[in-house]
């Protein structure tokens, strides 16, 4: 990792929601690719281990502990973000909650609104913190969403409804920021191949008497390629559209699944 080089040399990149898996991707691939990075999420610890990873391998990196749901703290993410780095070029809203694995009728409402106030009014809290900055730069912002957008199977209900607001949400705000000259775009991932979705497979396994490997070839053979993208490969498409080569590309989904829906 080294500025100067990359999609996103000397650019400054904000994550919000570094998590394991997908969420740590999302830093190291933006690192690999020149940006200094800015991590946000609740858990400072988790923080730090992504960037001990970033900074040993020479990238350049500041963890500000966030909870996108208070006003205050996404101000100081801001304000620590502009005196540390002067700029900010990107920002990268991962941050979401899963609600109740259950079917509309049988999900309480609190879960459902306990999961908008997260993945849609947090993100759409940070994106306006950010939008000034972000006029500064002509700079981009990148929703990361799900292919459940792309299907209606049972007990996804809740997830389907707090994701299909987030991608509403996201195309209005591509038409109001455009003015702006800011960028606003999803990616849509498919399962993704990280440890709690391996996880899962194993308990899978458990209950049918079958192995891991063959929960994976079931699933994936539902896909062009037969196989499930990892977390690296998400990320990298989320640093193309955060990147100059994607400036005339605003208000899209760029699904991430290896063909296992067309849209």
């Amino acid at each position: 990792m080294s500025a100067g080089t990359g999609l996103l040399a000397d650019k400054v990149v904000v994550i919000s929601g570094v998590g394991p898996g997908l969420g740590r991707a999302l830093c190291v691939q933006a690192a690999a690719a020149g940006a200094k990075v800015v991590l946000a999420a609740r858990t400072e610890s988790r923080l730090r281990e992504v960037a001990d990873e970033i900074d040993g391998a020479g990238g350049t990196s500041l963890i500000v502990p966030t909870d996108i749901t208070d006003d205050a703290a996404v101000a100081n993410l801001v304000d620590r973000t502009v005196e540390t780095f002067g700029r900010v070029d990107a920002l990268v809203n991962n941050a979401f909650a899963m609600p109740s694995m259950k079917s509309l009728a049988r999900t309480d409402f609190q879960q459902i609104s306990d999961s908008l106030e997260l993945t849609v009014l947090g993100t759409l809290r940070a994106t306006q913190a950010f939008t000034d900055e972000l006029a500064k730069t002509r700079g981009a912002v990148v929703m990361i969403n799900s292919s459940v957008l792309r299907h209606s199977e049972p007990r996804y209900g809740s997830y389907k409804v707090a994701k299909s607001a987030l991608l509403a949400m996201s195309q209005t705000l591509a038409t109001e920021l455009g003015a702006k000259g800011i960028r606003v775009n999803s990616v849509a991932p498919g399962y993704i191949w990280a440890d709690q979705l391996k996880w899962y497979f194993g308990e899978v396994a458990k209950k049918y008497g079958i192995t891991v490997d063959q929960v994976y070839e079931q699933t994936a053979s539902r896909s062009d390629l037969k196989r499930l993208p990892e977390p690296d490969e998400i990320a990298k498409a989320v640093v193309f559209l955060a990147s100059d080569w994607a400036s005339a590309i605003t208000g899209q989904t760029l699904d991430v699944n290896c063909g296992e829906y067309h849209v």
